[in-house]
C-alpha cells in the first residue's frame, strides 16, 4: 500500500484529547465528556466552519436514517402518481384538522406539551395551538389544493428551424425540514406536496408529543386517502437536538430548511453546505422602522403600535429616528408602546447610548415594572441602555413588548446603522417624502422593505401562499428568488428538447445516403 493510499476503518471509540483536524488548518480536541458518551456505532459530525464537534447517537441515527430513507422510496413513488392525488391529499389533510375528535386529541397532546414546557422554563409562546391557528393551517392547506399543479410547467420555449427547446419545472427531491416548536408549520411545509417533492422533518422537543398526534390522525390518513406513498411526509420521531444534525448531514436530501434561533439555525446551515446540500435559513429576524424628517406623527405611531401585536420574526425590534423629530416623535413611540403594553402585558425598552436624552428621565427608566418570561413573571427596569452593538439583538418576549430605540442624525445614518447591525430582514420607512423612500429602499440591504407597519412579512399574509420561511440578507442576497420559501418554489428546472426535423447535424456535412438530410419528421 503506498504511503498515499486510503485507510478507512470505522470510529470505534474516541479517546478524550484526541486531535480533530478541521478546516483545513486547524485542530481541536475530543472533550472527557464527549469521549464517555461515545458508543461504536454512533456517529460524530465536525462542523468545519466552527471546529464544534457534535456526537449523533446510533439510536438516533437509526431514526433519521428511517424518516430520510421513507421520504426518499416516497419521492421515488410520487413521480407515477397524478396530480389529482397531490390535489386530494390537501382536502384530506384539511378535512382531518376540521374533524373536531381529531382536532380534540392534537389539542389535548399540545396541552400536554405546553405544560412539559412551561416546567422546564422554555418559552411556549409559538408552541400553543389556537382556533385561529387552526383555522390559518385549513385555509393554508386549501390554498395548496386550489393552487396549480407545480410539476412540468412550461417556463420557457426556445424555438430554432426543425427543433425547439423547453424549461420546465420538475421536483428537486427530498426536503429536510429543522423547525421550532410550531406546529401549525406541518401545514405550511406540505406545500413542497405540490410541486412532487417529499418532506422529513425534526421538530423540537417541545411540540413533539402532539406532533406524533398529528401524524397519526391527520397526515398519515391524508396520505393514504389520496393514494400518496406513505413517507411522502415523514416525521424523525426523536426529541435529541443530534436528529437535526443526523438529517442536515444526510446526502440524499435535495434542500435543508431550518427555522429557529439565529446560532441553532446557522449551525444546521453549515452541516448542510458541507455535505452538499442547499440551504435555505430562516433564524435571526427582528424588525426594523425608521421615521425620517417628514414623517407624519399620527401615521407613525399607528404602525408602531400595529407591528408590536405578537413576537415573530416580523415583529417591530428596533425604532430608528432622526434628531431633527425626536423630540416630537418618541412620545408618540412611547404612547403607542404603552398602548401595545395594554394589549398584551406591559413593555421594555433598550435605548441606545445619547437617546435617553429623550426620554422622560433617568427615575422614569428605573422604574419597575413586571415582565412575562418563560420562567414566570419577574420585575425589570422599564428601561436600560445599550451600545450600538446591542442593537443587533432580536428580542424574545412572551407577553411584555420589547423594543430598542436608537436616534441619527439623518435618513443616511439611518440606512448605515441598519446595514451595520440588523439582520437584514425587514426594513420600513414612515416619510411623507416618495424621494426619501427611494432612497431607502435603494439603500437598505434587505429582502423585504415598505413604508408602513412591519407584520405585513407573511408568504401567507401577503402573497397567499404558505411559507416554509423567510429568509433575510445576513449571508448575502439571495440568488434566484425571493425572502419567501413556499411550497410551490421548491422545483427544479429540467431542459427537454423537441426534434420535428430527423435530418437536423451540426457538422455540415451532412447526412449519410439512405438517411433524411433537412426533412421534417414524419
Amino acid at each position: 500500500m503506498s504511503q498515499h493510499a486510503k485507510r478507512i476503518a470505522p470510529l470505534e471509540s474516541l479517546p478524550a484529547g484526541m486531535p480533530v483536524l478541521f478546516g483545513g488548518d486547524r485542530m481541536t480536541f475530543v472533550s472527557p465528556a464527549l469521549a464517555d458518551a461515545f458508543r461504536p456505532g454512533d456517529r460524530l459530525v465536525v462542523v468545519q466552519d466552527t471546529g464544534d464537534l457534535l456526537h449523533v447517537p446510533a439510536a438516533v441515527g437509526d431514526a433519521v436514517e428511517q424518516a430520510t430513507g421513507a421520504a426518499s422510496r416516497a419521492f421515488t413513488a410520487l413521480s407515477g402518481v397524478p396530480d389529482a392525488a397531490i390535489t386530494a391529499f390537501f382536502e384530506h389533510f384539511a378535512c382531518r384538522l376540521e374533524d373536531d375528535a381529531v382536532w380534540s386529541r392534537f389539542a389535548a397532546a399540545n396541552a400536554d406539551d405546553v405544560e412539559a414546557a412551561r416546567a422546564r422554563g422554555r418559552s411556549t409562546t409559538r408552541l400553543a395551538v389556537s382556533e385561529a391557528m387552526r383555522r390559518d393551517m385549513i385555509a393554508g392547506l386549501r390554498v395548496w389544493r386550489d393552487s396549480p399543479a407545480g410539476r412540468g410547467r412550461l417556463l420557457e420555449q426556445i424555438s430554432h428551424p426543425g427543433w425547439s427547446v423547453e424549461l420546465v419545472s420538475a421536483p428537486l427531491g427530498v426536503v429536510g425540514f429543522v423547525f421550532e416548536g410550531r406546529p401549525n408549520v406541518f401545514a405550511d411545509a406540505a406545500g413542497v406536496l405540490r410541486t412532487g417533492n417529499a418532506v422529513v422533518f425534526r421538530i423540537g422537543s417541545d411540540a413533539l408529543g402532539c406532533a406524533r398526534v398529528l401524524m397519526a390522525e391527520a397526515v398519515n390518513p391524508a396520505l393514504a386517502a389520496a393514494g400518496l406513498p406513505p413517507g411522502a411526509m415523514s416525521l424523525v420521531d426523536s426529541a435529541e437536538r443530534s436528529a437535526g444534525w443526523a438529517l442536515f448531514a444526510d446526502r440524499r436530501l435535495a434542500l435543508a430548511v431550518a427555522r429557529g434561533s439565529g446560532p441553532a439555525v446557522a449551525q444546521l446551515g453549515a452541516i448542510a453546505r458541507q455535505t452538499g446540500v442547499p440551504v435555505s435559513l430562516h433564524g435571526t429576524g427582528g424588525a426594523w422602522m425608521i421615521a425620517d424628517a417628514s414623517a407624519d406623527a399620527a401615521r407613525f405611531g399607528a404602525v408602531v403600535y400595529h407591528s408590536l401585536d405578537r413576537k415573530v420574526c416580523n415583529t417591530l425590534n428596533v425604532c430608528v429616528i432622526v434628531r431633527s423629530r425626536a423630540t416630537e416623535l418618541i412620545p408618540v413611540f412611547l404612547d403607542a408602546l404603552e398602548a401595545a403594553g395594554r394589549r398584551r402585558r406591559g413593555y421594555r425598552l433598550h435605548v441606545q447610548q445619547g437617546a435617553e436624552v429623550f426620554l422622560p428621565g433617568p427615575a422614569w427608566m428605573a422604574e419597575t415594572v413586571e415582565v412575562v418570561r418563560p420562567e414566570g413573571v419577574v420585575a425589570e427596569p422599564r428601561a436600560d441602555l445599550i451600545t450600538e452593538a446591542d442593537l443587533a439583538r432580536e428580542w424574545e418576549w412572551e407577553e411584555t413588548p420589547e423594543v430598542s430605540l436608537a436616534v441619527v442624525e439623518n435618513l443616511e445614518g439611518a440606512i448605515a446603522l441598519f446595514n451595520r447591525q440588523a439582520p437584514r430582514l425587514v426594513a420600513t420607512l414612515i416619510t411623507g417624502d416618495p424621494d426619501a423612500l427611494a432612497r431607502f429602499e435603494a439603500g437598505v440591504e434587505a429582502p423585504f422593505t415598505g413604508d408602513g407597519f412591519t407584520r405585513w412579512v407573511d408568504g401567507q399574509y401577503a402573497l397567499q401562499r404558505p411559507e416554509l420561511g423567510l429568509s433575510n440578507w445576513e449571508g448575502g442576497r439571495l440568488f434566484a428568488r425571493g425572502g419567501v420559501l413556499a411550497g410551490d418554489g421548491v422545483f427544479t428546472v429540467r431542459t427537454r428538447m423537441r426534434q420535428a426535423d430527423a435530418g437536423l447535424d451540426r457538422s455540415g456535412i451532412g447526412s449519410p445516403p439512405g438517411f433524411p438530410l433537412g426533412q421534417p419528421d414524419t
